[in-house]
């Protein structure tokens, strides 16, 4: 979740591939927070790993489903995030992207202790880089600095 999980399956020396969603729902973001180390108890955004011949964008509505019981569609690319220290369990790399809710119910799954909304433009402390990615979905996508 959030992030991907070093689960094994990636070659040694490699960097994890992971998704992160980002979903206004009446003007707040949706996020989970943390069940699990590392940021046990932190707000994150739903995601995680990309298993081996999944698409990132099926792996985006399969973590999101899995971690909210939200079914979502893939709206655009928020961002491609890469910094070997976003995940310190691992060089992860992760693809954000903006969301868009098709159907479901809300409720707390797979890693998610519990769901939470919050205001994008005052948030709280977020686990990884999310806030970044949060900010970069507001500005309208990642920037290069």
């Amino acid at each position: 979740m959030g992030s991907g999980c070093r689960c094994g399956s990636e070659p040694v020396g490699h960097p994890g591939l992971a998704v992160d969603g980002v979903l206004l729902l009446d003007g707040k973001l949706l996020t989970v927070i943390r069940g699990n180390p590392p940021f046990l108890r932190m707000h994150a955004l739903p995601g995680g790993h990309v298993e081996l011949g999944e698409t990132t964008e099926a792996a985006m509505v399969r973590e999101f489903l899995e971690e909210t019981g939200l079914q979502v569609q893939v709206e655009r690319v928020v961002g491609v995030y890469s910094d070997p220290k976003r995940d310190p369990r691992g060089h992860t790399v992760s693809v954000a992207y903006s969301l868009r809710r098709v159907a479901g119910e809300m409720r707390a799954g797979s890693d998610a202790a519990q769901l939470d909304l919050v205001d994008p433009k005052r948030l709280p402390k977020m686990a990884f880089d999310h806030a970044t990615i949060v900010a970069d979905f507001l500005a309208g996508g990642q920037r290069f600095r």
